[in-house]
């Protein structure tokens, strides 16, 4: 079969190679899926660096973690009726190929109404944002801030909070940023470059305050949200793009009651009862199949094309998810 791999860690775009390699086979409760298309994220780009939680063993390692695709073969006790079936699956290894091996438990079907292009990066990122928004104490009518709004996973959460009826603030550190989300359908835009930013959030937000706030920026920036939230507010840190430490003000986390704590989606996902996990993944699928749920493509490259679509998914500012294609 055709397959995108690397043989050493290095930069996505000087180690990926393209070539065949043997088809594999599905072992008990595991299915064969036919790839229709797979998404590059930035944690398959730090796997092939050697730098990300997983380390995979070398060489010959098939790149990808997410596809939508066809049900192929079913292995022991698995009920053939899944075959031919479109499915989305995460959390898989080597679905930059023709074919890869999922665990039948963990595959999502698809109503036709969903495109492949969506169906593709259903689970990773929109999963991860759902979760996010599920574990916060906003509800609706009430406000939410979350900074790095046009990431993959601020873009999601602009769908995901509209539906839910939450009113959300998106702040971003560039105008062209700012003019994309509103593209998108983000109804409050700021950008923290402008000048009285923070007083405009405040003037907009009202004096009671947001609920919540999702940080993927860090530093002084906890000043800023601390400043935003209201009483017995809560601070989630989802990321760093600064890779500084995070500021906080004594005062107002002592006065207003502040919280402040994490969220690890590998450890969520890990600790996620069976029930949560269908409920979220329902609301995904019948809001990707309504057309509700935003996920942008930036461009779909054939797997000979490895090389190129390694530097597409590099290229900072660009908009939506890069996708392979056997």
């Amino acid at each position: 079969m055709r397959a995108a791999y690397h043989d050493v860690f290095g930069d996505p775009a000087e180690v990926m190679l393209f070539g065949e390699m043997p088809a594999p086979k599905p072992g008990a409760g595991e299915v064969l899926i036919k790839t229709i298309l797979s998404p590059i994220h930035n944690h398959d780009l730090w796997t092939i660096r050697g730098q990300y939680g997983y380390v995979p063993e070398l060489p010959g390692e098939i790149g990808g973690s997410e596809a939508v695709g066809m049900v192929a073969a079913v292995g022991e006790g698995v009920d053939s009726a899944l075959l031919g079936q479109r499915i989305s699956v995460g959390g898989v290894h080597g679905s930059w190929a023709e074919f890869f091996i999922a665990k039948a438990a963990t595959l999502v079907p698809l109503p036709e109404s969903i495109k492949d292009e969506d169906a593709a990066q259903l689970i990773a990122m929109p999963f991860s944002a759902i979760a996010l928004l599920d574990s916060l104490k906003v509800g609706e009518g009430e406000w939410l801030v979350q900074t790095a709004a046009n990431g993959a996973v601020g873009k999601i959460m602009v769908s995901l909070a509209k539906a839910r009826g939450i009113k959300l603030l998106n702040l971003v550190r560039r105008a062209e940023a700012a003019d994309e989300l509103k593209a998108l359908g983000a109804e409050h835009v700021l950008c923290t470059s402008d000048e009285g930013w923070l007083d405009a959030a405040k003037a907009l937000i009202g004096a009671q305050g947001a609920v919540s706030a999702i940080d993927s920026v860090g530093a002084e920036m906890g000043l800023a949200l601390a400043a935003l939230l209201g009483r017995d507010g809560e601070y989630v840190v989802f990321g760093t793009a600064t890779g500084a430490p995070l500021q906080l003000p004594s005062g107002e986390m002592i006065t207003k009651h502040l919280a402040v704590r994490g969220f690890w989606a590998s450890r969520v996902f890990g600790e996620m009862d069976g029930a949560t996990q269908v409920r979220l993944l329902t609301e995904l699928v019948t809001l990707a199949a309504q057309g509700k749920l935003v996920l942008d493509v930036g461009g779909i490259f054939d797997l000979e094309q490895i090389t190129e679509a390694m530097t597409a998914a590099q290229t900072p500012a660009r908009s939506g998810k890069i996708m392979l294609r056997p």
